[in-house]
């Protein structure tokens, strides 16, 4: 299944060059042409969901154990001191391409690359009444 103008249905019809890296039957994955830091990554199931919330089951199993893999070369092989994996739900989240996708990030010591994301602690008890919301 396909979206049309969808940007990486169209990389996984051949339609849009992608410079792929790995692939399997239900997954691909290819280098970021607007990349964090060298070496990033994204890893697409073939079949067309919005997000991980629609993805089927094996599409989503399947890019992930890919992007599992990946995550492995490109620390061995680019030398990376550790990865980021993320997916992005929503325009607000930073979602900028409507399929579902995981980014793989390398990241190095002297990297730039910041999220704006600075862990400080929080008040407990609107954890635990956050945490008995989802329960």
């Amino acid at each position: 299944m396909s979206e049309t103008n969808c940007l990486f249905c169209g990389i996984v019809a051949g339609s849009i060059p992608a410079t792929r890296v790995a692939e399997t039957e239900r997954a691909i994955a290819f280098m970021d042409i607007n990349p964090a830091t060298a070496g990033h990554l994204l890893v697409i199931p073939r079949a067309h969901s919005t997000d991980l919330r629609e993805a089927g089951a094996e599409d989503l199993t399947a890019a992930t154990l890919l992007a599992q893999s990946l995550v492995s070369r490109v620390i061995e092989r680019l030398d990376a001191d550790g990865a980021n994996l993320l997916s992005c739900i929503g325009e607000a989240a930073w979602q900028s391409v409507f399929h579902t996708h995981l980014h793989v990030i390398p990241r190095y010591d002297d990297d730039p690359l910041q999220l704006p994301w600075h862990p400080t602690p929080g008040d407990m008890d609107q954890i635990q009444a956050t945490a008995a919301k989802l329960v």
